[in-house]
């Protein structure tokens, strides 16, 4: 994906905005046979993370559309007894929490004009919930190789990791991408944090941090 060039000559810094763009439409061409192969491709290498075959609670997201495929992990990570939590969008960007019991247990929720979001049904057990994972899964368009993450832009995960670091939390933080979706550099913000693996199906990528 090209940068943007100054008037000097050199090569600019994409912006965020740009990129999420170029991003989803790869995104969105890929078929649904490819999305569901990736989906499990992508539980496999997840499931051979260290991290992950100790953790007790993992705070994780259905995905929707094109992106990475969750549902396969999240069915296994039950499957082994790990509680798993899932966000519910709230109005004002923030995420709350509530249990995954299965696919059975989600509710299809439209938020305004946004996209279609798959929550949990049940309870909700509070923003702060995600304190007690021991990994959070985290969404994304793509990491670089110091490990900084392109998120959509709504600012909910931003508020999940400030709230991590408020509560003096140290879960994993994992990404799941699609293997063209590490990159060399993406453009940061002095909020933005690195996280500790990416999992694409062809391998996973950790980083020091």
């Amino acid at each position: 994906m090209g940068a943007k060039v100054t008037d000097t000559g050199r090569p600019a810094e994409p912006d965020k905005r740009m990129l999420r763009r170029e991003f989803l439409t790869v995104r969105n061409r890929l078929t649904g046979d490819v999305v569901r192969e990736t989906a499990t491709a992508l539980a496999a290498r997840a499931l051979e993370l260290p991290e992950l075959a100790r953790a007790r609670t993992v705070a994780a997201y259905v995905s929707v559309g094109s992106e990475p495929g969750t549902l396969t992990l999240l069915d296994a990570l039950r499957a082994r007894g790990v509680r798993v939590l899932l966000p519910a969008l709230l109005p004002d960007n923030d995420l709350d929490w509530g249990a995954y019991a299965g696919e059975g247990s989600l509710a299809r929720v439209r938020h305004g004009g946004r996209m279609t979001l798959f929550e949990p049904a049940g309870e909700r057990l509070g923003p702060e919930a995600v304190s007690a994972a021991d990994v959070v899964l985290l969404p994304g368009l793509a990491v670089d190789a110091r490990g900084m993450r392109l998120g959509r832009g709504g600012g909910s995960y931003d508020r999940v990791l400030a709230r991590l670091e408020r509560a003096h939390a140290r879960p994993a933080l994992v990404v799941l991408l699609y293997d063209e979706e590490v990159v060399a550099s993406v453009p940061t913000e002095p909020h933005d944090r690195a996280v500790h693996a990416v999992v694409t199906p062809s391998g996973v990528r950790r980083f020091d941090v």
